[in-house]
């Protein structure tokens, strides 16, 4: 594998350079002087403001970007062999790394490398430990998979030894990296078009946490099940978290505020200590207690890392509130598998509303298909589901399924759901239907967050 010498910046071209990771990626490199160029299909805010910075932006993939004075590309896991830019950095012999191989090199420059993994939570738990972070005023460098509003981005660049990643299991990319502490939220069956099966997936996380050194340590929901087939293995300290009393850090007294966000009792090995979370449901309560422990773990005061919490919204699509129109409130979340659609939902039972809508875009067909009875039964938690056509994202084939198949599941249950093949016919659909008071959210990791934005004008 080709090695990066940090004290001698080179050209680093990036494939995908618009994905949330490859462009906080490439900030971080051109903060240490690498000259930066990359290409993605379409423009986006990301890739206008690494232009703004000074890299060089192609909007189309061809094999004429691949310029002579490019040392190493760089490429996404959505990159096929049949790509031209990967193809001409093949015919050229050029060094090329995944984004997770930079990624764990990047790592290897810190002291205090954390990683957060998880089926699901990892934003939401990286943006909680990074508002802590910030608050012991380390001045950490951190890297998210969505936008903060405190850093005004999905990156930060800092100067100490502190540096805070996302790890996510798809491809095995976390496998890849070189973290001292490592959070495992959870361990559910996901990105089935790479896993075989979820003991497949199991087992990617056991060689996660077999990542972490001695003297750094691994954060871990004890509810797991079997959690001891996932550390017996580990060479570092485990601390585990969850709602029973067993655990090291345990929760207890849950309750909501007038506000309706979390509120609950923090048992930690040092005491107990209240905890008012600024963001709404009980998955919360668990993304928080990962990132308190965590926190606890590495020396950081407690009291002030709670109160960091308390300021902390989480990013956004993550239940991120949109506006109004009408007295109907908008809130859009990135929720496209059923375990947390299921925990959005249940988080909008907080919310004060008459009615609630859920408008659904399936993310990729083999997800659909494999677990389509999971969503139709999270989904059946909703009023009133309105579904938008399958994101195929990655795929192309559909495996002879649509967003058809998934209304005749949550109707079988007795849901209320409507399908449409266009945001337009959705929004008349919502505009016609929706009453002062309701609650609507738009749900997926596509695009249907353009639903509520159509709906206010923005």
């Amino acid at each position: 594998m080709y090695e990066i010498n940090f004290q001698k910046p080179i050209h680093i071209h990036f494939i995908g350079i618009g994905g949330i990771s490859m462009s906080g990626l490439a900030e971080i490199l051109m903060a240490k002087g690498f000259t930066v160029s990359g290409s993605d299909n379409v423009s986006s805010a990301l890739t206008d403001q690494l232009k703004a910075e000074g890299a060089t932006i192609y909007i189309g993939q061809s094999s004429d970007n691949i310029t002579s004075d490019i040392d190493l590309a760089v490429y996404t896991a959505a990159i096929r062999n049949d790509n031209p830019e990967f193809g001409a950095c093949m015919e050229k012999n050029l060094p090329m790394l995944s984004r997770a191989e930079l990624l764990g090199q990047i790592m290897r420059n810190y002291a205090y490398p954390i990683a957060i993994s998880g089926t699901h939570g990892k934003t939401t738990t990286s943006s909680m430990t990074s508002e802590i972070l910030m608050a012991q005023e380390t001045d950490p460098t951190l890297s998210i998979g969505g936008i903060l509003p405190s850093i005004g981005g999905n990156v930060r660049i800092g100067n100490s030894e502190y540096f805070l990643t996302e790890a996510c299991e798809y491809t095995n990319s976390f496998l890849s990296f070189f973290p001292r502490y490592g959070v495992i939220l959870n361990i559910d069956a996901d990105h089935l078009d790479f896993f075989k099966d979820l003991n497949d997936i199991r087992n990617s996380f056991r060689r996660f946490a077999e990542l972490l050194p001695e003297n750094g340590a691994l954060v871990i929901n004890g509810e797991i099940e079997n959690l001891r087939e996932i550390t017996a293995s580990v060479k570092c300290p485990v601390i585990t978290f969850g709602f029973d009393s067993a655990f090291d850090y345990y929760a207890t007294d849950l309750a909501k505020n007038e506000d309706g966000f979390m509120t609950y009792t923090l048992h930690t090995p040092k005491g107990t200590y209240p905890v008012t979370l600024g963001v709404y449901g009980v998955h919360n309560v668990y993304n928080s207690m990962a990132a308190l422990a965590m926190a606890d773990t590495i020396g950081f005061d407690l009291p002030s890392s709670i109160e960091a919490l308390g300021r902390c919204h989480g990013a956004k699509r993550r239940f991120e509130i949109k506006g109004k129109i009408g007295d109907i409130t908008i809130v859009d979340d990135y929720a496209h598998h059923p375990t947390e659609i299921a925990a959005t939902l249940n988080a909008a039972r907080s919310f004060p509303h008459n009615h609630l809508w859920c408008v659904f875009q399936p993310h990729t067909y083999t997800r659909t298909k494999l677990l389509m009875h999971e969503f139709a039964d999270a989904l059946a938690l909703a009023e009133n589901v309105v579904l938008a056509d399958i994101y195929a994202a990655r795929e192309n084939d559909t495996l002879g399924i649509s967003s058809g198949n998934l209304m005749e599941e949550i109707e079988k249950r007795g849901g209320k759901c409507h399908y449409f093949h266009s945001f337009s016919e959705i929004e008349i659909f919502l505009l016609e239907n929706c009453n002062p008071g309701d609650l609507l959210i738009t749900m997926g990791a596509g695009d249907v967050y353009r639903v509520g934005e159509e709906l206010l004008g923005n």
